[in-house]
């Protein structure tokens, strides 16, 4: 590029846009400590006891909690920035999503909560992405559902992520726009959901040379949801789904994407649709490629 620019070679990339980039012999590591360190400051958390999950598995969060109203102005600070912080911490996406939800009116308990997702990010300021070298270069998905997850409507929760040979790029955790009636319908969605990421993702990877020449595997945990995709006839346990959701059938006669079967210890979308116990969702975090830069191999400081 210096050849046909007039550009000058100011090394090995530190910072970019609020993250923090250290590159080893043998990874890429993302982090967003300084970011981090500033919200904590800006909400008065400095001195706070951190936390080892973001969320209570047992609590769940509704617009009427009884709990009484509270400033929308600096909930909406602190979900905002939280929403910027999962950037490179997928681990925090669905605390961050969930909160979203009640960005009008929020309640007491609701800035409760998301000052306790502040509380976890304390005790892991140094933690963010590895991207380790030499592995083979092949997009691999993953999506997940619950069911009914949504206190004041009913409506499931989908979550995906991706990978490209180590850590997840790519992820989300969002409410689906219907109810589900059942386990394998609210599964369904999620996987027609990530199969649109999946499409687009195959498009960018062919723009940097990175063909994908086979069917991009999808693992899903539940077999009926499998099954329904693989079914190409309409029966009536289906035939109530919104048409758009049916679009992953295509895909997969197309060759685009494989469904396969994943175990549910396995499934690591499993931390984008709902809270988990701790040892639950520190296994899933690391799986995920979230760690602290005190781990990677080599004197490291941040």
């Amino acid at each position: 590029m210096m050849e046909k620019y007039e550009m000058t070679d100011l090394g090995l990339l530190h910072h970019f846009l609020g993250m923090g980039v250290i590159q080893t012999p043998t990874s890429i590591f993302l982090h967003q400590r300084k970011y981090a360190s500033t919200l904590l400051s800006r909400f008065g958390l400095n001195d706070c006891k951190p936390v080892i999950i973001p969320l209570v598995p047992t609590e769940k969060l509704s617009k009427d909690d009884g709990s009484g109203s509270t400033s929308e102005e600096q909930y909406r600070k602190i979900v905002g920035s939280l929403l910027y912080l999962t950037a490179t911490r997928p681990d925090i996406m669905f605390a961050a999503s969930l909160l979203a939800r009640f960005m009008h009116c929020p309640t007491n308990k609701h800035l409760g909560t998301a000052k306790r997702v502040l509380r976890y990010v304390k005790g892991t300021l140094d933690y963010g992405l590895e991207y380790v070298k030499g592995k083979e270069a092949v997009l691999i998905g993953y999506c997940d559902s619950d069911w009914s997850g949504s206190v004041d409507d009913s409506k499931s929760t989908s979550g995906y992520a991706f990978s490209f040979g180590s850590g997840v790029f790519a992820w989300a955790s969002v409410k689906q726009h219907c109810v589900a009636l059942s386990t394998a319908e609210a599964e369904y969605i999620s996987a027609s959901e990530a199969t649109t990421q999946a499409v687009w993702l195959r498009f960018v990877l062919e723009d940097f040379g990175e063909f994908q020449t086979e069917a991009t595997p999808l693992h899903c945990d539940n077999t009926s949801a499998i099954a329904i995709t693989k079914n190409p006839v309409f029966h009536q346990k289906t035939k109530h789904i919104d048409r758009r959701y049916h679009f992953i059938k295509d895909a997969l006669q197309e060759g685009i994407v494989d469904l396969i079967y994943c175990p549910t210890n396995e499934q690591l979308a499993d931390i984008f649709t709902k809270a988990l116990a701790k040892d639950r969702f520190s296994y899933l975090r690391e799986k995920l490629g979230v760690k602290s830069a005190h781990n990677l191999k080599g004197s490291v400081e941040i």
